[in-house]
C-alpha cells in the first residue's frame, strides 16, 4: 500500500510538472508567433474594437469598470486579497492557506522571470489608461490571477464558485486590453502559463483542515483488516466470544 502510494504521488508529481511545461512551451509557441507578426489580426482586431467600444456612449461607464477591476487584480489588490485570504484560512486549514501562499508567491515569481526572457514592449495602438512601468509578456495580471481566483475555485470546490472566479479572471485580462496596456496575446499567454502553475501547485494541495492523511491509511483505518484485529487473532476471537455470550 505504501508503495503504491509512493507510486501514485510520483505519477501526480510527473502530471503537474508535464502540464506546466506544456504551458511554458505555449506560451513560447506565442511569444515566437507574436514576434513574426503572424497575430497582428488577432491583436490590432481587438485593440482597435476595444478603442472604438472606448469612445462610444456608454465606454467612459465600461472604462471605469475595467479600471477598477485592473486595480483589483494588480500587484497590490491581488496580494491585498491573498492576505486576507489566508488569515481567514489560517485557523481551520492553516496548510491550505499555506498552500495558497506559496502558489500565488510562487506564480509571481514565475512571471517576473517569463517578463524578463521575452522583454516585449507595451503596445501603442491606444493611449495607455493605466500607468505600467514592466515588460508586456506574458501578462502578469492575467497570470497571477488566474493563479490566485483558480487556487481559490480549488479550495472552494463548488461549482458557483468555479464560475464565480472564471468570472473576475476573464474580467480583469479583458480589462488589460481595454486599458491599452497589453496586446490580447499577452493576456492569452499569461492565463495559460497561470493554468500550467496551478496545476503543478495542484499536486500539494493538502487536505480539509490542515491535516494531510495518505490515502492507504485511510483505506486501512476504515477497514476491519486493517485496524487493531488484523494485529493481534486472539482479540478477535475474543471479541467473538464475547459477542456469542
Amino acid at each position: 500500500m505504501g508503495a503504491r502510494s509512493i507510486s501514485d504521488r510520483r505519477k501526480a508529481v510527473e502530471k503537474g510538472a508535464g502540464a506546466l511545461a506544456l504551458a511554458l512551451f505555449c506560451v513560447l509557441g506565442i511569444a515566437l508567433l507574436q514576434r513574426q507578426g503572424w497575430l497582428d489580426g488577432l491583436n490590432f482586431g481587438l485593440m482597435g474594437a476595444a478603442g472604438r467600444a472606448r469612445d462610444s456612449g456608454v465606454g467612459v461607464m465600461i472604462t471605469w469598470i475595467m479600471q477598477f477591476a485592473s486595480a483589483v487584480g494588480g500587484t497590490a489588490g491581488r496580494f491585498a486579497l491573498l492576505a486576507a485570504c489566508c488569515v481567514a484560512l489560517w485557523r481551520m486549514a492553516w496548510a491550505r492557506a499555506l498552500w495558497l501562499l506559496c502558489a500565488v508567491v510562487g506564480g509571481t515569481l514565475l512571471n517576473l522571470a517569463a517578463k524578463q526572457i521575452f522583454a516585449a514592449p507595451r503596445p501603442d495602438l491606444l493611449p495607455h489608461l493605466d500607468l505600467v512601468h514592466s515588460y508586456s509578456f506574458p501578462s502578469g495580471h492575467a497570470a497571477g490571477n488566474m493563479i490566485f481566483f483558480g487556487a481559490l475555485a480549488i479550495l472552494g470546490g463548488r461549482r458557483s464558485v468555479y464560475v464565480l472566479m472564471a468570472t473576475a479572471i476573464a474580467l480583469i485580462g479583458i480589462s488589460r486590453v481595454w486599458l491599452g496596456v497589453h496586446w490580447p496575446s499577452d493576456v492569452l499567454a499569461g492565463w495559460i502559463e497561470g493554468l500550467g502553475w496551478l496545476a503543478l501547485c495542484r499536486v500539494w494541495l493538502p487536505a480539509g483542515g490542515g491535516q494531510e492523511e495518505s490515502a492507504d491509511r485511510v483505506m486501512m483505518r476504515g477497514h476491519s483488516v486493517g485496524g487493531d484485529e488484523a494485529m493481534d487473532p486472539e482479540a478477535v476471537e475474543h471479541r467473538s466470544s464475547g459477542n456469542a455470550q
